[in-house]
């Protein structure tokens, strides 16, 4: 385990953030294309050219995908995007030109720092023009920069989310995944099934047990729509969008193992399936799915362990470290 999404061949990742204002912005970048396919389960998604993902859709390879803070104001960061790759002439060819394709989902970070702060077309082109096959930075980076975690009592009790990667490889497959975590449950080591972060007791210091909660018949309407898991798993290895659906649907499993409760009307919870096509072989969607939801349990706990608190609220590093002096 370890590792990140950028150990596959044929993607990039570049981060742009102000962590004054709390938000920022996540880039992937498929230098020869990606098939991909998502599945979409939270009920609170917010997306751009989710479309492209779904089945039936004629164009079957996308140029990139940004993961933005924001809410739905974030959705227009793409344009940055969109504009460097045409410069490079990167995109769907139609006779008038290139397209690029990028679809964007996005988490609401509104009531982390600044709430008039959102990602721009601007950094959305900085962080694509930055983007490397190096391993990106992890925690409260990019899309990450205002995520939080644990919201059943409201924002003064949550925890620090963010973003995290990590990659799993067996018999000569790889496939690397990323998470931005600004889920309103609490998040736990889909291994050992530690707690790590997640709602805090009145005084702050320890597990308050969002699942507890409701099963002692806790209350409150309304709950706010202000949270969201972005995931994405992808492989150098050729999938169709078919086989690519059934692995994002199989890599929601690492969702449920991280993240309980998971899946709510308060997220917008997404899994995209990416395959580069860059090993030159065809892939085994089987083993595909269980190497990406491996990966993405690793890169869900990484998105808390590795956060930073801020704006009033602790990290996971933070409240495990007051634990064990």
């Amino acid at each position: 385990m370890g590792g990140s999404i950028t150990d596959v061949p044929g993607v990039l990742v570049g981060h742009e953030h102000d962590l004054g204002r709390g938000s920022g912005i996540t880039v992937l970048l498929f230098p020869r294309g990606a098939a991909g396919a998502a599945d979409i389960r939270g009920e609170a998604a917010g997306t751009r050219q989710m479309d492209s993902l779904l089945r039936p859709h004629p164009v079957r390879r996308i140029h990139g995908l940004v993961l933005a803070g924001g809410s739905a104001f974030g959705l227009d960061a793409a344009a940055g995007v969109m504009r460097l790759l045409e410069e490079n002439g990167v995109g769907f060819a139609t006779p008038a030109g290139v397209v690029p394709i990028v679809p964007t989902a996005v988490v609401y970070d509104l009531g982390f720092g600044d709430p008039m702060f959102r990602p721009t077309p601007e950094m959305a082109y900085a962080a694509a023009k930055n983007a490397s096959a190096e391993s990106p930075a992890q925690g409260s980076v990019g899309a990450g920069a205002g995520a939080t975690v644990g919201k059943i009592f409201g924002r003064d009790r949550a925890m620090k989310g963010g973003f995290g990667t990590a990659s799993e490889s067996g018999r000569g497959a790889i496939v690397g995944a990323c998470a931005v975590v600004n889920a309103f449950g609490d998040v736990f080591d889909p291994i050992s099934g530690e707690w790590l972060a997640g709602a805090r007791t009145g005084d702050g210091k320890g597990r308050a047990g969002s699942e507890e909660a409701f099963l002692d018949g806790y209350a409150r309407e309304p709950f706010s729509p202000e949270n969201t898991t972005l995931c994405v798993v992808a492989t150098a290895d050729d999938l169709s969008r078919d086989e690519l659906a059934s692995v994002a649907r199989m890599s929601h499993g690492a969702l449920f193992r991280s993240i309980r409760p998971v899946h709510t009307p308060m997220d917008g919870d997404i899994v995209v399936a990416l395959s580069t096509g860059a090993s030159g072989r065809k892939g085994n969607p089987m083993q595909t799915a269980v190497l990406a939801g491996r990966a993405l349990g690793e890169a869900i706990a990484n998105a808390v362990r590795l956060a930073a608190g801020g704006h009033g609220l602790p990290a996971a590093r933070d409240m495990h470290r007051s634990e064990n002096p």
